[in-house]
């Protein structure tokens, strides 16, 4: 299941994550991010228990998105041990992303 990130639960659940995370920096206008939302809700599943996958609103939580220099969206950041460890911009295909989280596992 897709979590959802905040500034608020952010540093809870990213940075003291004990699993890798993927986070989905979008907004609700973005029509790019509207057509990555399947492929993350699709990865979410599969990785169900190894990997946490969530979302993030730009708008509604600017400190976490300003932090880590989301510039364009969707931006997904991937995160381990706390540490964003890799980034990629805009639309990506599911086997792409899923490459790259198997590359954290």
């Amino acid at each position: 299941m897709t979590q959802h990130f905040t500034d608020a639960n952010f540093a809870e659940e990213v940075l003291n994550s004990k699993i890798p995370v993927l986070v989905d920096f979008f907004a609700v206008w973005c029509g790019p991010c509207k057509a990555m939302a399947p492929t993350i809700d699709e990865l979410a599943v599969e990785y169900e228990g190894k990997v946490k996958i969530g979302k993030m609103d730009v708008d509604e939580n600017p400190i976490t998105a300003q932090k880590y220099g989301i510039m364009s969206i969707p931006t997904i950041t991937f995160f381990k041990n706390g540490e964003a460890v890799d980034s990629t911009v805009g639309v990506k295909s599911k086997d792409t992303l899923a490459e790259k989280l198997d590359g954290l596992l």
